[in-house]
């Protein structure tokens, strides 16, 4: 039976102690506030369901929202009304959050003004609803750790993540080169995984296993010697990576699917002078927003998106009545899809 609500309310994917998703997370029609002077009225359009947004829920991650909570770190909505003071945003932009914030798995919010960024409408919507986290991490990656040049050469593992996958294309439209190192699997995938990412303008595509091997080490002299290694997985992956830098190189470790810790050999660090960083996209988000490299980036996002030179990962739609379905595929190991709550399916009210 379909739901009917009232004027002042919407339906939000509620949770209201830290647990698991599948004990924790509630359907539930809630009070939809009231648009002050300079906030803001958004209908809902998509929102993914990312690692961090699992990790909030169980309570392991360091934003730790207020109680009752809704889920959802990013998303993309239309406006449908503006309050009296708001002149940057009009009824029919597109919007999404400026930084990821908690609450975008809902019908319809109301935000201040000043949490939202206007995007294209001539970028895909998948692409819009995952603008906030994704790409704007490959974005700052490449450009705020070591000074990339047409021609050099970039590592990363994870590569067929939602962040590996915006790397490549970022730093292919960079003239940058790119070695992907992807988890071991049967040859098919492998071979089927690797023109995937070949496709999206990888310069190699090697598993895990081949990264160790000898033959790694011939087919690094293909190309200049990375100056920059993007890590998201830990563990023996991590300390590949740095084997296989430059001098001088960074490695900037956003992630840790492994859940193992890596080690880094002595001699690597003093005599090929390597350094090895953390990056959280998060934090550079709330101490940057508003600024006009912030502006920069997204609008830069938002013109790869219109050519077609910047793509979001292959996505699956799910009514928000399915949103069970949602968190659990979310959940499972290596998934190739990234799950999206598609409040536009009539059948999610």
């Amino acid at each position: 039976m379909k739901r009917v609500l009232g004027s002042r309310s919407c339906l939000a994917l509620v949770f209201e102690r830290f647990g698991q998703p599948e004990d924790v997370v509630k359907l539930q029609e809630i009070p939809l506030a009231r648009i002050g002077d300079e906030d803001v009225s958004i209908e809902m359009l998509a929102s993914p369901v990312n690692p961090a947004d699992v990790n909030v829920i169980q309570g392991v991650y360091p934003i730790k929202p207020p109680f009752p909570a809704v889920g959802g770190g990013e998303g993309v909505g239309i406006v449908t009304a503006v309050g009296s003071q708001v002149t940057s945003l009009h009824a029919g932009d597109w919007v999404i959050p400026a930084l990821p914030r908690q609450g975008m798995w809902s019908t319809h919010t109301v935000q201040p003004a000043c949490n939202l960024t206007k995007v294209s409408q001539k970028i895909p919507l998948d692409l819009a609803a995952t603008l906030t986290v994704n790409p704007t991490t490959a974005y700052r990656m490449l450009r705020d750790f070591v000074s990339l040049s047409p021609g050099d050469c970039i590592i990363q593992n994870g590569a067929n993540s939602g962040v590996g996958q915006s790397v490549i294309q970022q730093a292919r439209v960079m003239g940058v080169k790119t070695i992907n190192i992807v988890r071991d699997r049967s040859r098919d995938e492998a071979d089927s995984l690797r023109q995937v990412l070949l496709n999206l303008g990888a310069s190699e595509v090697v598993t895990e296993e081949f990264a160790g091997s000898h033959s790694m080490k011939e087919l690094m002299e293909k190309y200049r010697r990375p100056l920059l290694a993007l890590n998201c997985v830990g563990g023996k992956s991590a300390t590949t990576l740095m084997q296989l830098l430059g001098t001088k190189g960074v490695m900037v470790t956003y992630g840790g699917m492994s859940k193992q810790p890596f080690t880094i050999s002595t001699g690597m660090m003093i005599f090929k002078d390597l350094k090895s960083v953390g990056y959280w996209n998060s934090k550079w988000m709330e101490e940057n927003v508003g600024s006009s490299e912030y502006e920069k980036m997204i609008a830069d996002l938002c013109q790869l998106g219109e050519e077609g030179l910047l793509t979001p990962p292959p996505c699956e739609h799910h009514p928000l009545k399915d949103f069970a379905i949602a968190l659990s595929n979310a959940m499972k190991p290596y998934v190739g899809r990234k799950q999206i709550i598609d409040f536009k399916q009539k059948s999610a009210l």
